[in-house]
C-alpha cells in the first residue's frame, strides 16, 4: 500500500473521531443497511429532485426545523407533533410563539410517506429530518456530512419548552453560550451553527427593536452599522411588521457561503444575537479564523462537524422512543 497523503490522514482521523462520537450516542452509519437499505437515497433524491426551484428556501426551513427540534427534548422529532384535542388536550412545540413561523413540515411528511411505502414502520421521523436537512444544505452548495441513524421519535411535546431552551434573536453572548453549553455545544459551535443565517428570510419584527427602540427610549442600537441600519429602516418601517427581509443580503441567491461572517464582522448582522458574536474574544476569534480561508472550505468542514454534534443532542435510541408512522402523531 502506498503512503497516505496528508489530506487522507486528516480525513481518516476525523472520520475515526466522528465514528467514536456516533457510537457513544447509540447511532450508527449502517443502522438501516438491512431494514431499509435505500432510506438515505430516498430522502436525498426527493430533496434534490422535487425541490429544485425553491431549494434555498427549503434548506433554510429544514435547517431551522432541525435546530428547533434538537434544542428541545433532543433530536427526536418532537417539533413535528400536532396538538391533540382528545382524549387529553395537549399543545405541542409547534404552537409555541417562537415556533409559529416554522416551515418545512410538508416536506418531511412527503419524504416520510415515501419511506413508509418502501419500509413501513422502520425509519423514524427524527432520522428523516436529520437526513433531509443534510440533503437540502448540500443541494445549495453547502457541505455533505455523514448522518448516523438510529434516533427514535419522542412521545412528548410541550408548547412551553421551546421558550425555555431555544436561543432568541435578542439574546446576548452570555445567554447564547449558556444555552449552547446546556446542550453540550461550545462557543465555536455557536458561531458555526449561527451560519444558518446565511440563508432564508426573517420578519421585520425580529430586528425592529434594534432600529427604533433599542433601550426603550426610541433609539437605535449603536452597535449596528449605520449604512445597514438605513437600508433596514427603508425595508422595515415602523408601520410594517409583516414584511420579510433576507437575513444575509450579501449572499448571492441564498448561497451557503462566508458572507454571513463578513457581515457580522462589519456590524451588519440582522439580529442582536448575530451582533453578540463579536462581543466575546472567543467567538470573534472563531469568525476571524473562518474568514482567513477565503475559499470557504474550512467553514464548510467545521460547519459539518457542528451539525454532527447537534444531531447527537439528547437522542433517544432503542426502547426510549418509537418510530412514528405519521410524524404529526404519536402511534
Amino acid at each position: 500500500m502506498g503512503e497516505f497523503s496528508k489530506f487522507e490522514v486528516v480525513l481518516f482521523l476525523f472520520l475515526g473521531l466522528v465514528t467514536s462520537t456516533h457510537a457513544d450516542h447509540g447511532l450508527r452509519m449502517d443502522y438501516y443497511n438491512k431494514t431499509c437499505p435505500n432510506a438515505t437515497n430516498i430522502v436525498h433524491d426527493y430533496i434534490i429532485n422535487h425541490l429544485p426551484s425553491g431549494t434555498p428556501t427549503a434548506a433554510a426551513s429544514l435547517l431551522r426545523l432541525f435546530f428547533h427540534d434538537c434544542f428541545v427534548e433532543g433530536c427526536d422529532g418532537s417539533v413535528l407533533l400536532d396538538s391533540t384535542h382528545s382524549p387529553e388536550s395537549n399543545k405541542t412545540e409547534k404552537t409555541s410563539p417562537i415556533n409559529l413561523s416554522l416551515k418545512g413540515f410538508d416536506i418531511i411528511n412527503s419524504v416520510k410517506s415515501k419511506l413508509e411505502k418502501e419500509c413501513p414502520g422502520v425509519v423514524s421521523c427524527a432520522d428523516t429530518l436529520a437526513l433531509a436537512t443534510r440533503a437540502a444544505i448540500f443541494a445549495i452548495g453547502g457541505p455533505h456530512w455523514e448522518v448516523p441513524c438510529g434516533r427514535k421519535d419522542g412521545t412528548k411535546s410541550n408548547d412551553k419548552d421551546p421558550l425555555k431552551f431555544l436561543p432568541f434573536p435578542t439574546d446576548n453572548i452570555t445567554t447564547l453560550e449558556r444555552k449552547f453549553k446546556d446542550k453540550g455545544l461550545n462557543s465555536a459551535d455557536l458561531v458555526l451553527l449561527s451560519a444558518a443565517h446565511t440563508i432564508g428570510r426573517a420578519a421585520c419584527t425580529s430586528c425592529t427593536n434594534r432600529l427604533y427602540n433599542f433601550t426603550g427610549k426610541g433609539d437605535q442600537d449603536p452597535g449596528l452599522n449605520r449604512t445597514y441600519a438605513i437600508e433596514l429602516k427603508h425595508k422595515c418601517p415602523k408601520i410594517n411588521s409583516t414584511f420579510k427581509i433576507t437575513m444575509d443580503p450579501g449572499s448571492e441567491k441564498n448561497k451557503f457561503d462566508l458572507s454571513y461572517y463578513e457581515n457580522v464582522i462589519q456590524h451588519k448582522g440582522l439580529f442582536g444575537s448575530d451582533a453578540a458574536l463579536v462581543t466575546d474574544p472567543k467567538t470573534k476569534s472563531v469568525i476571524e479564523q473562518l474568514l482567513a480561508d477565503v475559499s470557504g472550505e474550512t467553514f464548510k468542514q467545521r460547519f459539518a462537524e457542528a451539525m454532527v454534534k447537534m444531531g447527537n443532542i439528547e437522542v433517544k435510541t432503542g426502547s426510549a422512543g418509537q418510530v412514528r408512522k405519521n410524524c404529526a402523531f404519536v402511534n
